[in-house]
């Protein structure tokens, strides 16, 4: 069963919609050609490759030309540090009304407070939030017992004691092998170095949160941060539960939902699993599920807002101009209501996926899946993560391999591959489809065999990649990326 067509990219199967797009890539593509045919010939190249593969990297997706399209623009070309109506930049006034649009859909799409649209990724994102939540609850409060206004009416002395303060204070997230990201405090990230981290991970036995030994950590750790949120955990949270728990403690609840944004973004997180009504301050990246260009944004209640505010230049350089204008295209495509279609799409494909591999026996990270990520445990093939992405990857299916909780080979060689559906969903792909590809992916490793001791090294055997990638054509050929679009 395909997906219905309100699902796909928007206006991507538009015959008028298709020939502009094609016209507008044809004569960049000239333009580029005639100072470095390298580049544009790489650039068609990318656009074959990712047609003809079954891209299931749950951190990617496909944006429309209409997004695409926006990068390439003259806001490139601005500088614009500060923000809307204080820069310290002359001539930003038409990055202002871009900011503001992208800030503005940003608030009314998931009903913040407050939007801050300028962070260049999800790391410059959560980099903001840290310091933020310092700069409310740390250094505000300090500079009031100093009776000081500003950190430079500070002697020598009470910097120092205040800079010690800034960086002692701790932060508890979900580990990296349970699913956290880098970001969530992970010691050799730049989280992991800024503050006095402990992590919380899942319940040995099933995989799921144990919302009760969160509790516990936080009531023994006592952090100022409460991170939830994951790259590679493919349940939901009840953020209720984690605001109760940082409530308990004292704690700000920072919520990383780069990965799930989008379904929260569609309707299919609500109440008590959407995040931005219980967290502080909220964070996500603007591409994967949201399916608009790469980029960070801060959402924040008001206590948050002034601090947030000031993310450029508190951590960020000259905000990227001409993705924030992109931002605004793709979060006014996210508010119209084929995006939710989209976004249900992309929930129902996962359980679909999911429950393609519980039937081939495939071990899979909690048994399943209720968000858009399949962790597939590739132990039951007698393999590493790292040898089941490259012979995945021969066979024209682009994965990453990943941690599971426990890993026994480390976050290098893993034991999984993480698995989603955003990008496929994106190119019309429906429940049946993925089940497809769950029996393609079980059919490459399950022909795939370790050499020697290596981590790394494999042999698949002979006529699997020919076969999965006759097979795996079939499934593209009927779900065209762009249909229409030539160059």
């Amino acid at each position: 069963m395909a997906a219905d067509s309100s699902s796909t990219l928007p206006a991507a199967s538009g015959a008028d919609y298709a020939d502009t797009s094609s016209a507008a890539y044809r004569a960049a593509l000239q333009v580029i050609e005639s100072v470095e045919p390298r580049v544009a010939a790489a650039t068609r190249k990318e656009l074959a490759d990712q047609r003809d593969s079954l891209k299931l990297i749950a951190s990617e997706n496909y944006a429309s030309p209409a997004v695409l399209l926006t990068m390439g623009t003259w806001f490139s070309d601005k500088y614009a540090e500060g923000t809307v109506g204080h820069r310290f930049y002359a001539g930003c006034q038409n990055v202002d009304t871009v900011e503001a649009l992208a800030a503005e859909h940003a608030r009314e799409l998931f009903d913040a407070p407050y939007a801050y649209v300028q962070p260049h990724s999800g790391i410059d994102a959560n980099l903001v939030a840290f310091w933020a939540i310092l700069a409310t609850r740390v250094e505000a409060p300090e500079l009031a017992n100093f009776g000081a206004k500003h950190v430079n009416d500070l002697s020598e002395a009470d910097w120092e004691t205040l800079r010690n303060k800034l960086g002692n204070q701790r932060l508890l997230g979900m580990s990296l092998d349970a699913g956290g990201h880098l970001t969530h405090g992970f010691r050799p990230n730049i989280s992991g170095k800024m503050f006095h981290q402990r992590s919380y991970g899942t319940n040995p036995e099933t995989g799921f949160l144990d919302y009760d030994a969160v509790a516990a950590a936080a009531r023994e750790f006592k952090p100022l941060i409460l991170v939830a949120g994951y790259s590679a955990y493919p349940r939901r949270v009840n953020f209720a539960k984690m605001r109760e728990i940082a409530d308990e403690v004292g704690a700000t609840l920072m919520v990383d939902m780069a990965h799930f944004a989008g379904l929260v973004a569609g309707k299919v997180f609500t109440g008590d699993e959407n995040p931005v009504p219980h967290a502080h301050v909220t964070t996500t990246t603007t591409h994967k599920s949201l399916r608009g260009p790469r980029g960070g944004m801060v959402l924040a209640t008001e206590e948050f807002a002034p601090a947030v505010d000031k993310g450029c230049p508190m951590v960020l350089g000259g905000p990227l101009s001409h993705v924030m204008a992109a931002k605004a295209v793709a979060l006014a495509e996210a508010r119209q209501p084929a995006f939710q279609a989209y976004a249900q799409q992309v929930a129902d494909n996962a359980q679909a996926l999911a429950d393609g591999f519980v039937k081939r026996d495939a071990g899979l990270v909690t048994g399943g899946t209720d968000n858009h990520i399949v962790l597939l445990d590739v132990r039951s093939f007698g393999l590493t993560g790292r040898q089941a992405e490259s012979a995945l990857l021969d066979a024209g299916v682009v994965t990453n391999r990943n941690s599971i909780p426990a890993d026994p080979n480390g976050a290098w060689y893993t034991s999984g591959i993480r698995l989603g559906t955003p990008a496929l969903t994106s190119r019309g792909f429906g429940a049946d489809d993925f089940d497809r590809v769950a029996e393609l992916i079980v059919e490459v490793l399950s022909n795939t065999q370790p050499e020697g001791s290596s981590k790394a090294k494999y042999k698949l055997a002979d006529g699997t990649a020919d076969r999965v990638h006759a097979a795996s054509a079939e499934l593209l050929d009927a779900n065209p990326l762009y249909p229409g679009l030539t160059l």
